[in-house]
């Protein structure tokens, strides 16, 4: 029997217009010891953080009303969640995408559809800190 050794309470946040996308990272996540919030857009993201303060956010790039460049320019220029990592999720891989995720504030890439080890390996990445808190 396998143990889970990552950190269980720190809170994890998923902005994806898609369901399945929202799902296996809730089920990747919370396998793992995480506490999951779930967006299915921008706005409903900023609308749940206060309450809830991920210590990460993955979002979506291509979404219906505020797109994940224009979700993550508003984390950032927010004092209460301007250090909060912002990892962008998308299917395409190209550097444009790359070069402006990080204009607008975002702390990595992770190209979908992503695997669990993947997932994981980027959460412990921009957790560390939160962990050493």
């Amino acid at each position: 029997m396998t143990t889970v050794t990552e950190p269980t309470g720190l809170k994890i946040m998923v902005i994806d217009d898609s369901s399945t996308i929202r799902r296996s990272a809730e089920i990747f996540l919370g396998q793992a010891g995480y506490h999951v919030v779930l967006a299915d857009d921008g706005f409903d993201a900023l609308a749940k953080m206060s309450d809830h303060r991920p210590a990460l956010i993955f979002c979506d790039i291509l979404m219906p009303r505020l797109d994940g460049y224009q979700t993550c320019a508003l984390i950032k220029k927010s004092a209460r969640f301007h250090d909060t990592p912002v990892v962008m999720l998308s299917s395409k891989d190209g550097l444009f995408d790359r070069a402006r995720g990080a204009m607008v504030g975002s702390n990595a890439y992770l190209t979908k559809p992503f695997t669990k080890d993947s997932l994981l390996k980027t959460v412990r990445a921009y957790t560390a800190v939160e962990m050493s808190r």
